[in-house]
């Protein structure tokens, strides 16, 4: 019943083709469809947004155009483009900082110019830091799930150069998860934060870009009070040959890795299915191993009752295998794998939602109800629902999660409506 371990780049090769198949993905059609980022674009028009003007510019290392050349070095390089700063999101410009560790403001070694940390003392950009730019070039990739930061610091970003008066400028870039897959629930203002800045689902079938200007034109949509001043300039470098339907391994892109624990694709749809699963109760989803977010275990409990549980709930879309791992002590151990069957029929956070109800069966007692004033908090910051924190106090494992999973559905479904004359790509 186990499956013996491969080498790391095998067994990533092996699954990443069966999902290739599953989702009539073929090298073919990535061959011909390559992407072409907002990088690629804004290049080829000779950068026209960005002439004689001081910019600033907020990216990371998998802002890169689709030679993998590093956005830093496109605009550094190109003689229409005057760069003057650099601003980092959280894990900083070259992506080697450790989730939810302040970075610090410094010169950068390699261009000499200023980095901005906006992951630090400052998650807002200071007008100081803003002083003398003309406009903000925002490259960043995103997850396309609510909690990923990197959307959070975008609404920053926008809100103090709009405040001012320096214009925005958004070079797109893939929804990895495709721009038609909507799920989980809806963030409310109660518990807005930085893992949750937008009253979204969360999964949320946008880009960047589009989330961009759905933000700045929907007073009421974020954390902001105020909210974004619609005056403010904001223009999106839009991609070619991106359509909704494409999910990462149809760009014909190689994947950069967008922070630590997302070294790969693998990981990335991984976040938007495993991600809450883990918050309390005591379910590990495999990060420090080489399957961050794809890789289940539980304390006291064996893969073989993992395994069994999981497929119990029949869990549309879904399949899982039991496999070895090295743990961190280099020890062989075995985890259950989560491996995607069926993305057209998933409803990616419903897993995450089993394994809090799951929690509540295999704990002593009910660990939501014992987990600390912090750990509740910060919780809730992520689901973004109080209901859900409350059926799962009071029912435990008898907690309602299809239910649930049901009514959020709709209630993503209607955020895509009203979201829809924001798409700036076809659905085919």
């Amino acid at each position: 019943m186990t499956f013996r371990l491969l080498s790391k780049n095998l067994q990533y090769f092996i699954t990443s083709l069966v999902f290739a198949l599953i989702t009539h993905v073929t090298v073919a059609q990535t061959q011909t469809a390559q992407v072409e980022l907002g990088i690629d674009v804004l290049e080829q028009n000779k950068f026209q947004l960005l002439q004689g003007k001081r910019v600033g510019l907020l990216t990371h290392p998998a802002g890169v155009n689709r030679h993998g050349v590093s956005t830093i070095e496109v605009l550094r390089k190109s003689k229409y483009v005057n760069l003057v700063a650099l601003f980092g999101p959280e894990h900083g410009i070259y992506g080697n900082e450790a989730a939810n560790t302040p970075v610090e403001n410094r010169t950068d070694k390699r261009t000499g110019l200023p980095v901005y940390s906006l992951y630090g003392q400052y998650r807002k950009p200071t007008p100081e830091m803003l002083k003398g730019l003309d406009v903000m070039v925002v490259d960043l990739q995103d997850l396309g799930v609510r909690s990923y930061t990197y959307i959070s610091c975008l609404l920053y970003v926008m809100e103090a150069c709009f405040e001012q008066n320096v214009e925005v400028v958004v070079l797109d870039r893939p929804n990895p998860l495709g721009g038609l897959k909507v799920d989980g629930p809806m963030m409310e203002r109660e518990w807005m934060s930085y893992v949750g800045a937008y009253n979204i689902p969360y999964v949320y079938g946008l880009t960047i870009g589009e989330l961009a200007r759905w933000a700045k034109s929907t007073p009421g949509s974020t954390m902001l009070r105020k909210g974004l001043d619609r005056k403010g300039k904001l223009q999106v470098v839009t991609m070619r040959n991106w359509k909704r339907s494409m999910l990462w391994t149809d760009t014909g892109l190689p994947w950069v890795p967008t922070s630590p624990n997302i070294p790969d694709f693998a990981a990335a749809i991984g976040y938007s299915i495993t991600g809450l699963g883990s918050q309390i109760g005591g379910f590990q989803h495999g990060i420090g191993t080489d399957y961050p977010f794809r890789l289940l275990s539980y304390p006291g409990k064996s893969s073989d009752d993992i395994l069994n549980a999981l497929l119990d709930r029949q869990i549309d879309g879904l399949g899982f295998k039991i496999i070895e791992y090295k743990d961190r002590r280099g020890k062989m151990n075995t985890g259950v794998y989560v491996l995607i069957d069926d993305w057209q029929k998933l409803k990616p956070t419903e897993l995450s939602f089993n394994m809090m109800q799951l929690a509540c069966e295999w704990s002593l007692g009910n660990p939501f109800k014992e987990a600390s004033k912090n750990d509740i908090e910060l919780f809730n910051k992520h689901v973004g629902s109080s209901a859900w924190l409350t059926e799962l106090k009071t029912r435990g494992e008898r907690a309602r999660v299809k239910y649930f999973v049901e009514r959020w559905a709709r209630d993503a479904r209607k955020f895509q409506a009203q979201t829809e004359r924001f798409w700036l790509y076809p659905k085919n």
